[in-house]
């Protein structure tokens, strides 16, 4: 049984990835929390049900709804935080913003979508795989692959990019990298795209996994990518990987052992112990600023 809960935690686990990827990213080039990044994912899953309703097919529905979600995503920076960083707003202006849009997108969704949790189709034919005694069901392995795929994909765009390397240069330091002629805000635009198009994807993985959708879903799923993102050392991209990995589980043995009432708390207490041991993260590293 124990092993059967570490797959499915896995399964899950991937698609929390897919969410805090989004926020480490953003964190590792602005140094801001992005809390909108919930609402976004939420967003994102609508989308795919709204074209879907439309008859145009699940893969097109998919496609479009990671641009149009990408698209919100260079929405929310152009409009609200480009705006701060020109003014040099403090810090807690743009943590701020965010909260705000965050509300703002929940409510749209309700005025579009109502407020009603809504079926959302399946993604994969739900077939089981007995592999050594432990059922795995081919939804949970689509959902695995796709997410390895996608952040295989990501890791290559910033670690073997030109866009990738100006990513990387604006996380050390901004103003040497503008310096160095890197178009900042085009950079940052891309990265608020690369994250809001992962969003999007999560969002229709866990959907189509549960499938159910509703406009507050990005709230609790927001806040356990955030905390597997901070578990695994926020900014760090294979630590988002491996924080959400460790909540997926987590969640998942918790729902098996203690009841589903659990689910939701262990994740967090998981992330409470390995801070107090451990400050930075998992794969975090102390920040050292020279003045």
């Amino acid at each position: 049984m124990i092993v059967q809960q570490i797959f499915n935690g896995l399964a899950l686990g991937m698609s929390y990835a897919l969410i805090a990827v989004g926020y480490s990213l953003v964190f590792g080039i602005l140094r801001l929390i992005n809390f909108s990044h919930g609402s976004v994912y939420a967003f994102g899953a609508h989308m795919v049900l709204m074209f879907v309703s439309m008859n145009l097919g699940l893969i097109p529905a998919i496609f479009l709804s990671i641009l149009l979600t990408g698209l919100l995503g260079m929405l929310i920076d152009k409009t609200a935080l480009q705006p701060l960083r020109k003014k040099k707003s403090i810090p807690i202006a743009g943590l701020i913003t965010t909260i705000g849009i965050s509300y703002i997108i929940q409510n749209m969704l309700m005025i579009l979508f109502g407020s009603e949790r809504k079926p959302f189709p399946a993604l994969f034919d739900k077939g089981m795989i007995n592999i050594l005694s432990v059922q795995i069901s081919s939804t949970q392995v689509f959902m695995m692959v796709v997410s390895i795929l996608l952040l295989a994909i990501m890791t290559f765009v910033i670690n073997k990019t030109k866009i990738g390397l100006a990513m990387r240069a604006l996380s050390q330091n901004v103003k040497a990298a503008h310096l160095m002629g890197i178009n900042v805000n085009f950079v940052v635009i891309f990265t608020f795209f690369l994250g809001g198009a992962s969003a999007a994807i999560a969002g229709t993985l866990i959907s189509g996994y549960y499938q159910i959708v509703y406009p507050t879903m990005g709230f609790v799923a927001g806040l356990k990518a955030f905390s597997a993102a901070v578990l695994g050392g926020i900014g760090v991209l294979h630590g988002a990987v491996i924080g959400g990995l460790i909540v997926g589980v987590s969640e998942s043995l918790a729902a098996a052992f203690l009841g589903g009432t659990y689910r939701d708390a262990v994740s967090f207490i998981v992330l409470i112990i390995v801070l107090v041991l451990k400050p930075d993260g998992l794969f975090g590293k102390k920040g050292i600023m020279k003045v």
